[in-house]
């Protein structure tokens, strides 16, 4: 050491007790040890390289008879020399078979960095996930997290709502929830029921904007035998259904006249009539309603009865339009563009003109608007970085947007146009209304409804 100090351009000389890289490989063994999850590497032949203590405990052999042999012997389930031999092997999540036991798997292919412009493909890390480990994971996630920490409230708007909305959940009194279409009134509402006492119990939705009168009463009360033609048995309505729990009514203002006069019944001594059907039932159920309507006009006019606007006006709560939560606009849009770039494994970042774009932009659907937005964006980008024309806002491209100085038509109607240019986007690449359901997070009934409502598909040419 003294006669390296000597040495011109030295300055000073002292032991470590590793190298750099030698930490980095004791690091990668301690957390490759460590983890309780099997985990094992191949080679772009199939042959495993690593198999971490997990994975050998499960094959029962040890490290040497491991290494070097085809994974095949062991995993069934995915067809690994088919992907290793594909043009551009991408991340899989699969359901395999390790020694007989089922795991949800993720496939992760491996390139080695050559220089800035090429890597080598050089195989693949398979991580398991077994069905045990990811139920308790998901079970302690839901006790620790509740819904209202999925609601972005970065405002100081969304914070006064969210603080509100904590102190009512655990009141049993009737709650009213208002703001404009698209702005998270259900959303709202299941995290007050699960931030309540009744939060094991059911948490049921009834539109009372997408039923006809009959059909709306019969699935909120339910219906006696032979009350309708073809009518077998008695059926159960949502109110009793959700017993000890929350009933969530969407859009209260649509409610006709003769429903507004059971539901009064209900909210005064929860007492309920099945359709056609003179005994009393009594309910224990949590109301919830929302509406975009102003109810005091609609009072005012006769469109909606007094007493039953002054039951509801006990516990209110407003959520503002996105328009008055700009802080709220890009917290929300990454979490949205995580949610639906990471099935594909895709990594897609905001550019800075396209940060400012969202954020300028008023968004008159509100929050469904920029997720349905996103979606389409992510969707149909090439490449990892968002840029305003991704976006394709509709007072950019379709001439109908809010900005536009000759929009014509209603909010509801705007937001059917947007919403079937949706649907007409994505049906090609998923012609099903199951793919197309799993693929936007909604019902494949739901989606066929629109379909036929829009006439997209095999629906185009149906009169």
């Amino acid at each position: 050491m003294p006669e390296i100090r000597l040495i011109r351009g030295v300055f000073d000389v002292s032991l470590v007790p590793y190298m750099p890289l030698e930490r980095e490989q004791q690091e990668m063994r301690t957390l490759l040890r460590t983890l309780p999850e099997p985990v094992i590497s191949i080679d772009t032949r199939g042959q495993v390289v690593i198999a971490n203590e997990a994975a050998l405990d499960i094959l029962q052999l040890p490290e040497q008879d491991v290494r070097r042999k085809m994974l095949r012997n062991w995993v069934k389930g995915f067809n690994f020399t088919k992907w290793l031999n594909s043009a551009a092997p991408s991340s899989e999540s699969v359901h395999l078979q390790l020694k007989g036991r089922t795991f949800l798997a993720d496939i992760y292919p491996v390139h080695i960095l050559k220089d800035d412009d090429n890597s080598l493909f050089t195989g693949a890390v398979i991580a398991f996930k077994s069905p045990e480990r990811l139920g308790r994971q998901m079970t302690a996630y839901q006790k620790q997290t509740g819904q209202f920490e999925m609601i972005i409230a970065e405002s100081q708007g969304m914070k006064s709502v969210i603080r509100q909305a904590k102190r009512m959940s655990s009141l049993d009194a009737p709650l009213l929830i208002t703001g404009e279409t698209g702005v998270g009134k259900e959303l709202l509402a299941k995290a007050c029921h699960q931030h309540s006492l009744r939060k094991d119990k059911p948490f049921l939705v009834l539109s009372c904007a997408a039923l006809p009168d009959d059909a709306a009463e019969s699935e909120l009360f339910g219906y006696a035998q032979g009350a309708f033609v073809g009518a077998q048995s008695d059926k159960k309505g949502l109110v009793e259904l959700a017993e000890g729990g929350t009933v969530f009514l969407d859009e209260i203002g649509d409610m006709s006249p003769l429903l507004q006069n059971k539901f009064l019944r209900l909210l005064q001594d929860g007492s309920y009539r099945r359709v056609g059907d003179e005994r009393e039932f009594k309910s224990n159920v949590r109301i919830i309603c929302s509406t975009q309507k102003n109810l005091v006009d609609m009072c005012q006019q006769g469109e909606f009865r007094d007493d039953l606007y002054y039951r509801l006006n006990v516990l209110t709560l407003h959520i503002p339009p996105l328009r008055e939560r700009k802080s709220d606009v890009l917290p929300m849009a990454e979490r949205f563009i995580a949610r639906f770039a990471e099935p594909q494994r895709q990594r897609i970042k905001i550019s800075s003109t396209c940060q400012n774009a969202l954020q300028l932009y008023p968004w008159p659907g509100n929050v469904r608007q920029i997720e349905n937005t996103l979606l389409r964006a992510v969707s149909l980008v090439e490449g990892d970085v968002l840029e305003p024309e991704h976006l394709q806002l509709p007072n950019l491209t379709s001439g109908w947007g809010h900005s536009d100085e000759d929009f014509d038509g209603t909010l509801d109607e705007a937001m059917k146009r947007f919403e079937a240019d949706l649907l007409k986007r994505l049906y090609p690449a998923y012609p099903s209304s199951r793919q197309l359901g799993r693929k936007l997070g909604v019902s494949h009934t739901a989606i066929a409804n629109k379909l036929r409502e829009y006439r997209i598909g095999k629906h185009a040419n149906t009169d």
